[in-house]
């Protein structure tokens, strides 16, 4: 009896005990917990570290992390930007209106700076309020609307959207990040976490463009962004590093500070309130230091090891892959991919105009197809130059073109060449040769699906491009530098014919007049 209330003593103990140590473990090990009757209930187990890939390129402590989220958000609360998309999100109370305006935002907001968007989406928004008025626009007032805000697919995706929202689902917008995802046109991994973080209050992160910068400097991950590793590692700090009582102001703190402050050139590491934990300011800070030493004292030169070394250099795939330039400092990280230089293309445009006798000019557009590069909008007529070619086979085949719209034979000698226009797109180097046609009378019969007469007012107010718009101001600049100088030319010739009245007016005084006689003769006299 003795011995076994002796080792039930000893088994309570050392039960005891172990229950001690399992709680003094930290978090992050993989252990099992046994109870008294000591059948193993397994505990979430933590994923395990890469193969290769060091400690610092991921958040560890929960401490680091709280204080990452909290200094993050102090700054953001007394720095951040006013932004009608801002103010929706926090003061709208019907969840619906609030996740599309937040959807009409982040769409806009892709590939387009916050400063050009913002009086697109008062417009946007003053015109369409809901998804209910959306639904009801035609695309053709969309484009409209989107004329000169770029990436014109944008805006019909969200017009898409809307009719699908009205139609399938009661106008109601999908309320959770996967919804977001899956039923929206258009919506990608990082427009549902913002979308559904800001709007909806999902605990999930949001990795933009801002955000990829800011982590990859923040923990020295340094390997091509857009590979596979890289994306799927940043997603997962996103969503380690979110803030669970406030994921939408916390997502746009890691925005807003990409954007002012951990920008792609000349960051102001200063003003940074996560400088402390960011390992990219620190490895400056230490390849400085080392340089120093290395000039003072030649013999420690190599010898000191780095701090964000990897033990087995080239088994990590988030690491630098290049060696580390001290010009570019916390710039190393990230590393870009070198971009394909853009397609070079040569496209002829013909600004066709038709006046009649008091009427106000009006100019032939054609509509684009509804799919591809400028998708729907409206030009003027085009055709991508193959080749160079002299300038009457150009002449030759905007004749053509020009021809085909209107269901005319057209005469060459009409055209007369205005001068060329550079226009940008984000893959092609585009240069518009730029001729106009001046028809007067009869115009044709323009076919009514792809062509169309526009005044100039309605063609300011039409969903054009903005290349369109470079190539009417060139016209335009032409055409008054030509009236200027015409009116010079009559100012000249009125000018000139004055001289000659009042030479020819002064010779006619002088013949009436005796002439004046030297001394002499008057003396003979």
């Amino acid at each position: 009896m003795r011995r076994s209330r002796s080792a039930a003593g000893r088994r309570g103990k050392n039960s005891a005990q172990q229950e001690r140590k399992m709680s003094a473990r930290p978090e992050g090990q993989w252990w099992r917990m046994w109870i008294v009757n000591r059948i193993p209930i397994p505990i979430a187990r933590p994923e395990p570290r890469e193969t290769g890939r060091p400690a610092y390129h991921f958040f560890q402590e929960p401490a680091e992390i709280c204080r990452f989220r909290s200094q993050l958000l102090g700054w953001y609360d007394s720095t951040k930007r006013e932004l009608p998309w801002r103010t929706v999100a926090t003061t709208e109370p019907d969840i619906n209106v609030r996740t599309y305006a937040v959807w009409v935002s982040e769409i806009m907001l892709q590939q387009t700076q916050v400063a050009t968007v913002i009086d697109y989406y008062n417009k946007w928004m003053k015109k369409w309020p809901t998804v209910q008025k959306l639904a009801e626009a035609t695309l053709e007032e969309v484009n409209q609307m989107w004329a000169g805000l770029g990436y014109y697919s944008r805006g019909r995706r969200l017009h898409e959207g809307a009719q699908k929202v009205v139609s399938q689902f009661g106008g109601k917008m999908p309320n959770t990040t996967d919804a977001l995802l899956k039923q929206l046109p258009g919506v990608g991994r990082y427009t549902a976490g913002a979308v559904g973080s800001i709007a909806l209050g999902q605990v999930t992160g949001a990795v933009d463009g801002n955000v990829i910068r800011v982590l990859c400097r923040v923990r020295a991950i340094g390997a091509d962004c857009t590979s596979n590793p890289v994306t799927e590692a940043l997603w997962k700090t996103a969503h380690t590093l979110v803030d669970p009582e406030r994921p939408g102001d916390f997502n746009q703190a890691l925005m807003e500070l990409g954007a002012r402050v951990c920008t792609p050139k000349n960051p102001l590491c200063v003003q940074c309130p996560i400088q402390t934990m960011c390992h990219a300011s620190r490895k400056v800070s230490f390849k400085q230091e080392k340089d120093s030493k290395s000039n003072l004292n030649p013999a420690i030169n190599g010898c000191t090891p780095d701090i964000e070394n990897c033990s087995t250099p080239g088994t990590c795939d988030l690491c630098l892959s290049e060696p580390w330039d001290g010009q570019l400092g916390v710039q190393n990280y990230p590393r870009k991919p070198a971009k394909k230089p853009p397609r070079v293309e040569r496209t002829l445009v013909c600004v066709v105009e038709s006046s009649g006798a008091g009427e106000e000019k009006e100019y032939l557009l054609t509509r684009r197809p509804d799919k591809g590069l400028l998708a729907g909008l409206w030009e003027f007529p085009m055709v991508l130059l193959e080749e160079g070619g002299s300038e009457a086979q150009q002449k030759d085949i905007l004749c053509s073109e020009v021809g085909k719209i209107l269901g005319a034979q057209l005469d060459k000698e009409l055209l007369q060449f205005v001068g060329e226009v550079v226009h940008i797109f984000s893959h092609i180097h585009q240069t518009y040769v730029v001729y106009k046609m001046a028809l007067s009378g009869s115009r044709g019969t323009e076919q009514k699906s792809t062509g169309r007469w526009l005044t100039k007012c309605a063609l300011q107010e039409a969903a054009v491009s903005t290349g369109l718009k470079k190539i009417m101001k060139l016209y335009e600049d032409k055409i008054n530098l030509k009236e200027e100088q015409n009116v010079d030319k009559k100012r000249k010739r009125s000018s000139d014919s004055k001289i000659e009245k009042l030479q020819r007016s002064r010779k006619t005084k002088d013949r009436g007049r005796s002439k004046q006689l030297s001394l002499s003769q008057f003396l003979r006299r």
